[in-house]
């Protein structure tokens, strides 16, 4: 096997720190575009490894060459799950890839994306159709621009699903992490409906995740938390299902498998009904810190999670030429 290439100073590398303690590196060769919103920093780089990807406000969040490691589990779980979903609702993911995979499915209604930043969209449809693959287009989706919780609050739509592609719990969107909120979106689903969600990584930040599937389950009757190595993350990341009546567990590998077939889902890169159970499969670790107590995350609550705290830590890249830059962001997984 050939030995990896040492690094060389000229290479320029975005280096992110997901906790005080760990974190990790890519090599970028070109930023492609920049916009800074009303709201946040949003960037397209080139990357050798992953292609283009997004960063907003210097935390990768998606790539061209890597989304189906957690678009796929995040969607297709929940989705397969239901059996028939026809109306979706997405909070977040502005990038499109989620919107993408639901609208994979022929049955599918409608979709409706509710995204906070405009800019997000506008940046992703221009520089990322290998993530949404033209799902902006589709007339089946329907985009609403503003806070989410108020969408889903003022709305009196129920739906078969519902994906919160959202970004970490720190500041304003701990509100979307709420138990309170959670009960919003259980008014939003259908009786049988189901949701999904981000509950952040046991690696460095498993107190936060323990809360956080605490309030789903103090809201729900079937939680199903599961687990995926997403590269861009740097890390395993957690994500979970949630529902009133549909269990992935007791859905048989060769069910899933089906279930697919007929959806025409023949080309997936992660999910299938082998996968579908190895995702669920909780190491022991990770069941025994989510059978702990722990507390749920109510309306005005802060979570005291070192990781999460804004300008606390750098975002450093070694630029070409071999000149050291330093801005201040945010720690950050999604």
């Amino acid at each position: 096997m050939k030995p990896p290439e040492p690094l060389r100073a000229t290479d320029p590398f975005a280096v992110e720190q997901l906790s005080p303690d760990f974190g990790f590196y890519l090599r970028t060769t070109q930023l492609l575009a920049e916009r800074r919103s009303a709201m946040q920093h949003i960037e397209i780089v080139q990357t050798p490894l992953f292609g283009r990807a997004m960063r907003i406000d210097g935390c990768f969040m998606t790539s061209e060459q890597d989304d189906f490691f957690y678009h796929e589990p995040m969607i297709h779980l929940p989705a397969i799950t239901h059996g028939n979903v026809r109306q979706a609702l997405v909070i977040g993911g502005g990038d499109g890839g989620a919107a993408h995979n639901l609208l994979r499915y022929p049955g599918m209604q409608r979709v409706v994306l509710a995204e906070l930043d405009r800019d997000v969209i506008d940046v992703a449809r221009e520089w990322l159709p290998g993530v949404h693959h033209g799902a902006f287009d589709d007339p089946r989706l329907e985009i609403h621009i503003g806070d989410g919780r108020a969408f889903i609050e003022g709305s009196q739509a129920q739906f078969d699903q519902i994906v919160l592609d959202l970004t970490d719990p720190f500041g304003p969107a701990v509100a979307l992490y709420t138990r309170d909120f959670y009960r919003i979106c259980q008014r939003a689903l259908k009786p049988d409906g189901v949701m999904s969600l981000h509950i952040q990584s046991p690696i460095h930040r498993g107190e936060t995740m323990a809360r956080i599937v605490a309030s789903v389950r103090s809201v729900f009757g079937v939680v199903r938390p599961y687990l995926q190595y997403v590269p861009l993350y740097g890390t395993l990341w957690g994500m979970a299902m949630a529902s009133n009546q549909a269990d992935p567990l007791a859905l048989p590998a060769a069910e899933v498998d089906a279930r697919l077939a007929r959806h025409g889902l023949n080309d997936l890169k992660l999910y299938s009904g082998a996968t579908h159970h190895a995702l669920l499969a909780l190491p022991p670790f990770v069941k025994a810190l989510l059978d702990a107590p722990a507390p749920p995350i109510d309306d005005g609550d802060c979570l005291d999670d070192p990781s999460l705290a804004q300008d606390t830590g750098s975002l450093k890249l070694v630029a070409a030429g071999g000149g050291n830059t330093v801005a201040q962001r945010r720690f950050c997984g999604i």
